[in-house]
């Protein structure tokens, strides 16, 4: 059941956002959708998927990012959802952090003790959410995938496990090898536990050379991002023209890791995506 918690036009089009109590996470979750003109008339438009980063909410790209006129012009969906679960009983750094827990999901299926609980955020993206628009929302099941940081990391990962999903992927400055930097080691540890094997199934530089489908990346990157280091995107680059994995690297001078940046070169990433899906 879907609970709708605000709506405001928008390009035409809508811009609302519902809770709903999620299977996958056991507590109730928070997405905001922007539906384009046409899908207000009853028809069923293709979807961009977009995954935010460390400590956002659904509310950041969709107030920032100004994607909303170009996805009216396209005729594509936007649905963004939470970066974790909340609320009273969901663990989050008992050292207070912000780079785990509340607003850093990480979007995996936690197996560790307090976060198996209610951090699946995996299955909630890329089944249960999907499912749950499709079904009550004039959502097609054209699909696309993208995000941010953090959310860059899930977009990868989501489409990397789950072939034939979706007709493209793009990331923003994505963490690309959480598995040797210090967000992804610090999350990675607490949510899936002390053997490392078991993070590479949540790395996108360690999945890339296996994958059974060949979905391109299109990725861009700033220059001056204060956490370039940390982000990694030489060892994904490097990974996927190892593997003769398609992907387009831009080195964008001058821009840090914040929303100016995601503003930016948010059209071209929709009409990137647009080409996939007819919009």
């Amino acid at each position: 059941m879907l609970t709708l918690i605000s709506e405001n036009k928008s390009f035409g089009g809508v811009h609302r956002r519902y809770r709903h109590p999620s299977t996958s996470t056991h507590c109730e979750m928070t997405f905001a959708v922007y539906l384009p003109p046409a899908a207000l008339d009853g028809k069923k438009v293709p979807v961009l998927y977009w995954l935010s980063g460390l400590t956002c909410t659904d509310e950041n790209f969709m107030q920032k990012a100004g994607a909303q006129r170009v996805a009216s012009e396209l005729g594509i969906a936007i649905i963004a959802p939470d970066t974790s679960p909340r609320g009273a009983g969901v663990a989050t750094d008992p050292d207070g952090g912000w780079d785990l827990g509340l607003g850093a999901g990480y979007y995996l299926n936690a197996t560790q003790t307090p976060w198996a609980q209610h951090y699946q955020m995996f299955d909630y993206v890329a089944r249960e959410l999907p499912d749950l628009v499709e079904q009550h929302l004039p959502i097609s099941t054209v699909r696309a995938i993208a995000g941010h940081s953090m959310g860059g990391h899930g977009a990868m990962i989501v489409a990397m496990k789950m072939p034939g999903r979706y007709r493209s992927l793009s990331v923003l400055a994505p963490i690309c090898h959480p598995s040797t930097g210090h967000w992804g080691r610090k999350a990675f540890a607490a949510m899936l536990g002390p053997d490392e094997s078991t993070w590479k199934a949540y790395d996108a530089t360690e999945l890339i050379a296996d994958l059974p489908e060949r979905l391109p990346i299109l990725l861009d990157q700033g220059s001056a991002d204060e956490a370039l280091e940390r982000l990694n995107p030489q060892a994904l680059v490097a990974a996927a023209e190892k593997a003769g994995h398609p992907i387009s690297f831009n080195l964008r001078e001058g821009y840090d890791h914040g929303y100016y940046f995601v503003a930016s070169f948010i059209e071209a990433h929709l009409r990137y995506h647009s080409g996939f899906l007819g919009g």
